[in-house]
């Protein structure tokens, strides 16, 4: 059966280019997670904020770098874009955001995101996810993008709202956490939204 409705974005729109460093309003930049930033990645599994609404298990160092390698597959493939967010010129990554469940053809992706301790309370992650999206959404020709929450987390929810995600609903016991089922809010952006 052949599809009558064409791809959103045309494949290979992501694969044929390098992923892109993007200077942020805040001072930081996201730039392409580097085998040098695994320790980073390992230590991130360890804050208690990460851990919880994250959900990212515990790695090893040899861990942490398959699961950078596999970011960079994943570009290729034209499934994800994970970015480190840091000071410019290399340094030390203090979060992540990046678009999950790329979906070119539909012209959908989920936008996930964390911060360490050194990267919070300086608007990094708002200023992230409006570039982030705008890159999404402008740049490589995406049409929408979902941001989802535990409603536990508060933080998450004022960034998503902050960054021109409405709250569209609440999806009752979507996601299991260590500390049993949460309902989560579901926000979204839609290209051509302010």
């Amino acid at each position: 059966m052949t599809d009558p409705t064409a791809p959103v974005v045309p494949v290979g729109s992501m694969s044929a280019g390098v992923q892109p460093v993007l200077g942020l309003a805040s001072g930081f930049e996201l730039r392409p997670w580097e085998r040098d930033d695994a320790e980073v990645l390992v230590e991130s599994c360890l804050d208690p904020e990460v851990q919880h609404w994250n959900r990212p298990g515990y790695l090893s160092l040899d861990e942490a770098r398959e699961k950078i390698s596999r970011w960079r597959r994943r570009w290729e493939a034209e499934e994800a874009a994970i970015w480190a967010i840091s000071r410019p010129d290399g340094g030390t990554p203090v979060g992540l955001i990046g678009l999950a469940d790329i979906d070119l053809r539909s012209g959908g992706a989920e936008i996930l995101y964390w911060l360490l301790p050194a990267g919070r309370g300086h608007g990094a992650m708002t200023d992230a996810t409006v570039r982030i999206s705008r890159w999404a959404l402008d740049e490589l020709g995406l049409h929408r993008l979902r941001i989802t929450h535990s409603v536990g987390n508060p933080a998450s929810c004022r960034v998503a709202t902050k960054a021109g995600f409405p709250l569209e609903g609440t999806m009752r016991s979507a996601l299991l956490h260590s500390d049993g089922w949460h309902d989560e809010h579901l926000h979204a952006r839609v290209r051509g939204d302010r």
